[in-house]
């Protein structure tokens, strides 16, 4: 049976789904929703409508999964308990800090409504979230690094974009070398988020916005900036479109252990992502989500999952047996 999935926002994660869902063959595209004028949504697929997003509800039996492509600031948090009211749905919420009440949020409202939902799913959290658990229970007498970029950051851009004044931004991430040449040698250091880390912004402001108010509103930022050292940079329009179009990203899971009766023996896991299109891998991971929250509905598993939660099998569209043949 092919699974039939709707999109929930058609900006940059959009339409990495979109193309996610053209290279998964027991999966189609069905639907699109907007807060735009949604004939002014020109999307890829052929033969698909775009609805105004307040009519999603009203399609919910077109749809088997609603993959919710909004920002974690201020969209999935409303968005997502909404929508598992509804629909089996899947999102990319990565504010690490606040996952426990997004969670707690979704489960009820997906429990309450027979729905299955997926948060969280992407590259961090996602697929590093589940290299963290493989290498703490491996060795786990051992300490886990992660270690994000050179890249841009979505949802941190996002949240610079929200500040008043700000036309548009770009932040990147950049691993501290020092740190990670240190860790990869085997070393364990207590290491604080600043000496991990430091973030790059480059903005573009409205015309005859505060600059210096802008620039603090970011520095100063809960859950996104405080904690490391950030430089902003304010930048034109034209310097944006010329020098920050792309949005690469990646970095390292790091997991440093010891075993033996004494503790003798040192081992190093590492994990690592180079990412042409931050969207476009988020997205991909996101589709092989969709595809295990409508297995898991399917076989009566409801309300709130992550992607720590879901069998390995289900994100696969191969059987078993071929899994088994293949992979094992």
């Amino acid at each position: 049976m092919t699974i039939r999935v709707g999109i929930m926002g058609y900006g940059n994660l959009g339409r990495g789904v979109e193309c996610a869902l053209k290279q998964n063959p027991d999966m189609e595209l069905t639907a699109v929703f907007t807060r735009r004028d949604p004939g002014s949504v020109k999307i890829l697929t052929e033969g698909v409508n775009v609805y105004p997003a307040k009519d999603a509800k009203d399609l919910a039996d077109q749809v088997d999964v609603l993959i919710l492509c909004g920002g974690s600031a201020t969209d999935l948090p409303e968005q997502t308990p909404e929508y598992a009211k509804y629909f089996n749905v899947v999102d990319s919420f990565d504010t690490h800090a606040k996952i426990p009440e997004h969670f707690a949020a979704v489960d009820k409202a997906a429990r309450e409504a027979g729905n299955t939902a997926v948060i969280s799913a992407g590259w961090d959290p996602g697929m590093f979230s589940l290299n963290r658990l493989y290498g703490s229970a491996v060795l786990p007498d051992g300490k886990d690094y992660t270690f994000w970029g050179r890249g841009v950051s979505q949802g941190h851009s996002d949240a610079i974009r929200r500040i008043a004044g700000v036309k548009d931004a770009r932040q990147y991430t950049i691993p501290v070398e020092s740190a990670l040449e240190a860790i990869r040698s085997g070393e364990t250091p207590e290491l604080t988020t600043r000496q991990k880390h430091t973030r790059e912004c480059f903005v573009v402001a409205e015309e005859g916005a505060d600059l210096a108010a802008i620039e603090k509103e970011i520095v100063t930022m809960p859950n996104y900036f405080a904690d490391y050292d950030t430089t902003v940079h304010f930048i034109s329009q034209e310097e944006m479109e010329r020098d920050h179009r792309s949005l690469p990203h990646g970095g390292f899971v790091i997991r440093s252990g010891k075993t033996g009766w004494d503790l003798e023996h040192n081992h190093v896991i590492e994990y690592s992502l180079k990412l042409d299109s931050n969207p476009e891998f988020t997205s991909s991971v996101i589709v092989a989500c969709a595809r295990a929250a409508y297995r898991m509905k399917q076989e009566g598993m409801t309300g709130c999952k992550t992607i720590l939660d879901l069998p390995p099998a289900y994100l696969s569209s191969k059987s078993g047996e071929e899994l088994r043949k293949e992979l094992l």
